[in-house]
């Protein structure tokens, strides 16, 4: 067993130690809980039968008869349990109604645009260039809610362009506009002179490619998950393995193509589901890639940035930087503070410059540093 090997099982069986550990505390917690409502309900239920046998003992002789008081006695022994169930009806019907108000509410939500337009089809080899246009961009989330981008503008042409920003400064936000998940407030987007906004969202979402960075993979099979619509052959799809460097992986499995792959890929390593997703993106052959690079497992990220500059030479790459030294070998570099393009230029001028790209390379210097 190498050394690589074993490190892997370890963390394996730490994280497995780790879940089993919070499903016990959470089995104890709520069996706790239980036995408390339960020791609360019979103490109600025991005073309730209490107060109602002395009130019948003070009643006057004459009042009712004693079989009745009996009776009535007898049924109040079964108070427990029906207090019990009642309450536990309640709960039931007052959670089963939270689906009903799901329901409602989703009912109420604005669809998207529409999925095709049919007077506004791309040209089949759209987008062939690259090229984007942003013009005085502006985005909110709500109508009632304050701009999240204020009038960004810039050009980009067959470039590899990182875009970094603290947390909320709106990186994630452009991103969202180029996909249309997020409709435009103001200004506009133009891809090799369309303006996004003229497309249905599957006629444009479906020509770009993209590498999130929380790696989805669907339950089904590899050649499934690499594929999902079924027009690529088979030589195709392993030059795509290839490429992604997977091909290996993928020859040792018994199925080949064919593997099975579980809901949300969990039974691939996450630099594995990384690499199927760019590699998902390869086999389109796209003109246009978007990149959100993942928080963690940076070694995946560095050889996932390798294969982007060999394979990728003539496509526009637009990538969210969580790291400051994955975009210094990126052709300009775009610094997003609160809403506003504040710098776009070139790493290496930024850098000579007294510009919040070099501020925030030497934070993350000291960071890395533990200054």
């Amino acid at each position: 067993m190498t050394i690589r090997s074993f490190k892997k099982q370890t963390k394996f069986w730490q994280e497995t130690i780790k879940r089993l550990d919070a499903n016990l505390r959470m089995t104890f917690h709520n069996n706790g809980a239980n036995e408390w409502f339960g020791f609360r309900e019979e103490l109600i239920g025991s005073f309730v039968l209490c107060f109602s046998a002395l009130f019948m003992v003070l009643l006057p002789s004459y009042a009712t008869k004693p079989g009745f008081l009996g009776l009535s006695l007898s049924y109040g022994l079964s108070l427990n349990g029906v207090l019990f169930f009642a309450v536990y009806m309640s709960c039931f019907v007052e959670n089963r109604m939270i689906s009903v108000e799901r329901i409602k509410q989703f009912i109420n939500i604005p669809s998207e645009a529409p999925w095709n337009i049919k007077d506004c089809l791309p040209s089949p080899n759209w987008p062939t260039h690259g090229d984007v246009d942003i013009k005085n961009l502006q985005v909110r989330y709500r109508s009632n809610s304050p701009l999240i981008l204020e009038g960004i503008t810039l050009s980009i042409q067959g470039e590899k362009i990182g875009i970094v920003g603290r947390t909320g400064s709106g990186k994630s936000t452009l991103l969202q506009s180029f996909f249309r998940v997020i409709e435009v407030s103001g200004g506009k987007i133009c891809i090799d002179v369309v303006d996004i906004s003229t497309l249905g969202v599957h006629d444009l979402r479906s020509r770009f490619g993209i590498i999130p960075q929380e790696p989805v993979l669907f339950q089904g099979t590899i050649r499934s998950n690499i594929d999902p619509i079924g027009i690529y052959s088979d030589k195709e799809i392993w030059w795509s393995l290839e490429r992604c460097q997977l091909k290996d992986v993928v020859s040792a499995k018994p199925d080949k193509l064919d593997a099975s792959v579980i809901d949300s890929g969990d039974n691939c390593s996450v630099g594995q589901r990384q690499l199927l997703c760019l590699g998902r993106a390869m086999l389109k052959r796209s003109r246009i890639l978007f990149m959100d690079e993942a928080t963690a497992n940076s070694q995946t990220n560095g050889v996932i940035q390798g294969i982007i500059r060999e394979e990728f030479t003539d496509s526009t790459v637009i990538s969210i930087a969580h790291r400051i030294p994955t975009v210094m070998d990126c052709d300009r570099v775009l610094v997003i503070d609160s809403g506003r393009a504040i710098e776009f230029d070139k790493p290496s001028g930024l850098l000579e410059q007294h510009s919040l790209f070099a501020a925030l390379v030497r934070e993350f210097g000291n960071n890395s540093l533990g200054l």
